[in-house]
C-alpha cells in the first residue's frame, strides 16, 4: 500500500462549499468564511496536506457510524453531537469523481481528554474502545459518523484523527492520514457546558505545531443542527 503526501481536495457539490472543502449550511461562528462556489459551479481542486497518525491509532476495525458507545461495557460518551459526512472522491485527468468502497476511519478523544485502547501516564482505557470507528464509502463517495465534540488535552488544538483507505489488499491502494480542526471561538463557546473542561491553558490553533502544517486547510466549518452540529467534509485522492 502506497501512503501519499498530499490529497486533492475537492470543491463543488450539490450546495455552496468553503475554499476548505467544508460544507456550509448555517454559521456557527462568526469566524467562519463565506462560501466561495455555488451549485452548478464547474468544480477545481486543491492541494491538502497530510498530517501526523499520533501515538492513539489502534486498528480496532469496528464498522459503525455511531461511535460514542463503548461495545465493551455499553457505555456512551456524552458531549455536543457532532454529526461528521465525508464526501471522498477520486481525481482522474482533472475531474473529480465520487470513490466508493473507500475505509474511513475516525478517532478522538473524550470530553476530558482521554483516548479509548490506550495506557499512558495519565490514563489507562485498555480494551475500552469508545470514540473509534470507520465506514466504507457509498456510491456517491460518502461517509458519515455521530460522535461528540472533542474535548483536549495538553499540547494539542482540538482536532480528530482521520484515515481514508483504498484497495487495502492491491498494490494499487494507498492510504492517507490527517487530522481536522475546529474553530477556537465555537470551541470555547462549546467548553463553557459540561463535561468540557473550559481551562484558559488550553492549547488554541495558533500555538499547535501540527495545527500550523496545513491546518487552515482541515479545519472544519460546522452548521448548527437539531442536536449540535454537523460538519461536511470533501476531499479527493489523486
Amino acid at each position: 500500500m502506497v501512503k501519499r503526501r498530499e490529497v486533492l481536495g475537492f470543491l463543488g457539490g450539490t450546495a455552496a462549499v468553503s475554499l476548505m472543502g467544508c460544507f456550509r449550511e448555517q454559521p456557527a461562528s462568526s469566524a467562519s468564511t463565506k462560501s466561495s462556489m455555488q451549485v452548478g459551479v464547474t468544480p477545481s481542486c486543491v492541494i491538502r496536506p497530510e498530517q501526523t497518525e499520533g501515538p492513539y491509532f489502534v486498528d480496532e476495525r469496528l464498522n459503525r457510524s455511531d461511535i460514542r458507545s463503548d461495545p465493551s461495557d455499553g457505555s456512551v460518551k456524552t458531549g455536543v453531537p457532532l454529526q461528521l459526512v465525508f464526501q471522498v472522491s477520486q481525481v482522474s485527468t482533472g475531474t473529480c469523481t465520487p470513490l466508493s468502497n473507500a475505509i474511513v476511519d475516525i478517532w478522538h478523544c473524550d470530553a476530558e481528554g482521554v483516548y479509548s485502547d490506550v495506557s499512558e501516564g495519565r490514563f489507562n482505557t485498555t480494551g475500552k474502545k469508545f470514540l473509534r470507528g470507520y465506514q466504507v464509502t457509498d456510491a456517491s463517495g460518502m461517509a458519515r459518523f455521530m460522535t461528540i465534540y472533542p474535548g483536549w488535552y495538553s499540547g494539542r488544538a482540538v482536532h480528530i484523527h482521520f484515515k481514508i483507505r483504498t484497495n487495502s489488499a492491491s498494490q494499487q491502494g494507498y492510504e492517507f492520514t490527517s487530522q481536522l480542526y475546529f474553530d477556537d471561538t465555537l470551541t470555547n463557546r462549546i467548553y463553557e457546558q459540561p463535561p468540557y473542561r473550559n481551562d484558559s491553558q488550553r492549547t488554541l490553533n495558533s500555538q499547535d505545531g501540527i495545527f500550523r502544517n496545513g491546518g487552515d486547510q482541515l479545519t472544519l466549518q460546522l452548521a448548527q443542527a437539531a442536536e449540535g452540529y454537523i460538519g461536511h467534509f470533501t476531499i479527493g485522492l489523486g
